[in-house]
């Protein structure tokens, strides 16, 4: 005797089942909330400056990326805010990295992290204003250098490039370090352990077991890093000279939008902002890709 087995019709099962059957489930509604909000936060934003910067008050449909590319005090800005914020993320990782290396075998490594990462509760305006009257002309610095004696007038810190520098540096080192300990905690010791055994110098050791394997992660740190870097506004506007050498593509976008009230215009500045922070950062991960990206973890494999 032969037995048949029926299947059910899918017309037969329940909402729930059918959904289930497509890989919709309650674990996979979880996923909706982040998305909506993800939606409505990002991606909604993001599509309606796009279409707002084709929709100019003047002119055809690129006159406000043709005024841009035209005006020197427009494109400019570009440069001015790379000039800072290629510096100050290199000089942060340059510093995160041998930090990281000497708190990952400390023992009270949270203690000493919690310290380097204080500038992070601050904020950036309340860095700026303890700089202004740290560094300015009245400022502790220059006071205490002509009272020994190093200087006759007090130095110029403030309202210029080095005043936002190292604000840059002061607010943005935290993210950095904490990035970079990450990569340099997630390397197994045994490494280099083993590269030591078989008469490994120190700067050997780093130089070829450690560096290709922190430079994926150190990209991605300064990707991250960068593009917080690219976009200041309060240190630049407190610290810097607005109208100067720290004319930056943000105050560029926020003059279009608030003193100009050409919300268009100031649009199609955030879409190239956007633009030039995605075109070095993709450049960086396609150069990662040419480095080591398993695991560094030890171990037999």
């Amino acid at each position: 005797m032969t037995s048949v087995t029926s299947t059910p019709s899918v017309n037969h099962l329940s909402l729930r089942q059918r959904l289930a059957l497509r890989g919709i489930d309650g674990v996979t509604l979880l996923v909706l909330p982040a998305v909506i909000f993800l939606l409505a936060v990002f991606i909604y934003p993001f599509i309606y400056g796009l279409i707002l910067s084709f929709e100019p008050k003047e002119g055809g449909m690129f006159a406000n990326y043709q005024k841009f590319f035209s005006d020197p005090f427009l494109y400019d800005t570009i440069l001015t805010t790379l000039w800072l914020a290629v510096p100050v993320t290199l000089i942060s990782i340059a510093i995160s990295l041998p930090v990281a290396f000497r708190v990952r075998l400390m023992t009270h490594q949270r203690l000493l992290t919690t310290i380097l990462v204080l500038p992070v509760t601050l904020g950036t305006v309340l860095v700026a204003e303890g700089l202004l009257n740290y560094l300015g002309p009245q400022g502790w610095f220059s006071r205490t250098l002509m009272m020994i004696g190093m200087i006759d007038s007090p130095v110029k810190l403030t309202n210029n490039y080095w005043g936002v520098f190292a604000s840059l540096i002061i607010t943005g080192f935290p993210f950095t370090f904490l990035l970079t300990l990450s990569y340099v905690s997630g390397i197994d010791p045994a490494l280099e352990q083993a590269a030591a055994t078989h008469g490994a110098k120190s700067w050997q050791r780093f130089r070829y077991v450690m560096w290709p394997l922190l430079v994926p992660g150190l990209t991605i740190a300064f990707c991250l890093s960068f593009v917080q870097a690219f976009a200041v506004f309060p240190s630049a506007v407190l610290l810097g000279a607005p109208a100067g050498p720290t004319r930056v593509i943000s105050i560029a976008a926020y003059q279009a939008a608030f003193e100009q009230y050409d919300y268009s215009m100031a649009s199609a500045i955030a879409m190239i902002m956007a633009a030039v922070q995605l075109l070095i950062v993709v450049s960086l991960l396609s150069i990662r890709n040419l480095f080591y990206r398993g695991s560094t973890a030890g171990g037999k494999g």
